[in-house]
């Protein structure tokens, strides 16, 4: 005896077995950073950036509107490598961006690059 399933099922059953779980995203790299913090494999963030505004040597500007009165440096981001466990921190001062590298496990400064 022959089965015969209908193809609308044939498809289905073929889809779900390979369709992508749409509910697991992986994490992001501020999870990671958060889970390596929380393990003490990493120092706080803001412990990081108090590091890189040093490194830059000059004022932080607390408004935006400040930059272009002051002599200060405007702060954008900072992203987290979970594979060299360092911070790169993001500044821009007069249209050119700084770029500040720091050791996330020692709050060393790596490099700072212009």
């Amino acid at each position: 005896m022959k089965i015969v399933l209908p193809l609308s099922l044939v498809a289905a059953l073929a889809l779900t077995s390979v369709a992508p779980s749409f509910g697991a995203e992986p994490p992001s790299a501020q999870d990671e950073a958060r889970k390596e913090m929380r393990a003490g494999n990493i120092l706080p963030r803001r412990t990081l950036e108090n590091a890189a505004f040093a490194a830059i040597g000059k004022p932080i500007c607390r408004r935006r509107d400040e930059s272009k009165a002051d002599n200060c440096v405007e702060y954008l981001a900072g992203d987290y490598d979970s594979s060299a466990m360092a911070y790169r921190f993001k500044f821009i001062q007069d249209g050119h961006v700084i770029f500040v590298d720091v050791d996330a496990r020692t709050g060393r400064v790596l490099r700072r690059s212009r």
